[in-house]
């Protein structure tokens, strides 16, 4: 049998970003945008990838649709199913990872991610099988961070300190068109791209890191391995409310986003 050489990156991943849950209210407006921005209809199957803690899989529930929503972690998997049973909608949801999709060849008429898909380690793997879970003349639609804008830099400075392993691709890429159009090629047609905005609410800067140091996959995975080399720690905290002082202001931190969408051919 072949091991996997992204195992463990991918455990690393499981474990980190399962203390997200806190920050769902921050992502819970822009699930709307997302699905809006799909144009999915009530009589469509839909795949949420990188699902979370359901907002975007819930949010399309509410509209009609039948979704699944598919996570790698089983924390914010349990947290999903809290939720959906709070909004009183059908969703079936599942530990998965996007590399490796559970579901038949041309199942879905729409597939969504809101800032999951962008942390799988190969993004023309994740490509190869949302595609292939997509029926011909499907949509696909995701939500990523532009590498020059707030969370694609905050990414780039996560790296500075804990640099990614070799072969591990940066989610901030995600955020770039010319990237996007490139991992896709021929096989999507109607490629379009708008720009959603959001806002992180914060008392200060200090009280944004505070709140994401917890929470925030990466930032979670650094904070970890820094607790040995406290000046590495205190630099990356330095830097990192330097860059948010950039995008804050009136109490928010404003964030600004891609959303892309086409139709397979």
């Amino acid at each position: 049998m072949t091991r996997d050489p992204y195992l463990a990156f991918k455990m690393g991943q499981k474990a980190s970003w399962g203390a997200f849950s806190p920050l769902e209210a921050v992502t819970t407006v822009p699930s709307a945008t997302l699905v809006n921005f799909s144009r999915l209809a009530a009589h469509h199957t839909v795949l949420d990838v990188g699902c979370g803690t359901g907002v975007v899989a819930i949010t399309a529930a509410r509209a009609g649709a039948k979704v699944f929503g598919l996570d790698l972690s089983p924390v914010l998997i349990e947290r999903a199913k809290e939720n959906k049973n709070i909004a009183k909608v059908e969703v079936e949801l599942q530990e998965g990872d996007v590399e490796a999709l559970p579901y038949a060849d041309h199942f879905f008429d729409v597939v969504l991610s809101q800032f999951g898909h962008m942390f799988a380690p190969r993004p023309t793997v994740a490509v190869r099988e949302m595609l292939r879970v997509l029926k011909p003349g499907g949509t696909i639609a995701f939500s990523t961070w532009p590498p020059g804008l707030f969370v694609g830099r905050l990414f780039r400075l996560v790296e500075k300190y804990s640099p990614l392993p070799t072969g591990i691709s940066s989610p901030s890429l995600w955020g770039d068109p010319t990237f996007v159009r490139e991992q896709f090629g021929d096989k999507l047609e109607e490629l379009v791209f708008d720009q959603g905005f959001m806002q992180f609410p914060a008392l200060s800067l200090g009280h944004y890191r505070n709140t994401i140091e917890p929470t925030l996959g990466p930032i979670v995975k650094l904070i970890h391995e820094s607790k040995t080399d406290l000046t590495q720690l205190n630099h990356f905290r330095l830097e990192l409310e330097a860059l948010a002082a950039q995008y804050y202001a009136e109490n928010h931190i404003h964030q600004h986003y891609l959303l892309s969408r086409g139709k397979k051919i």
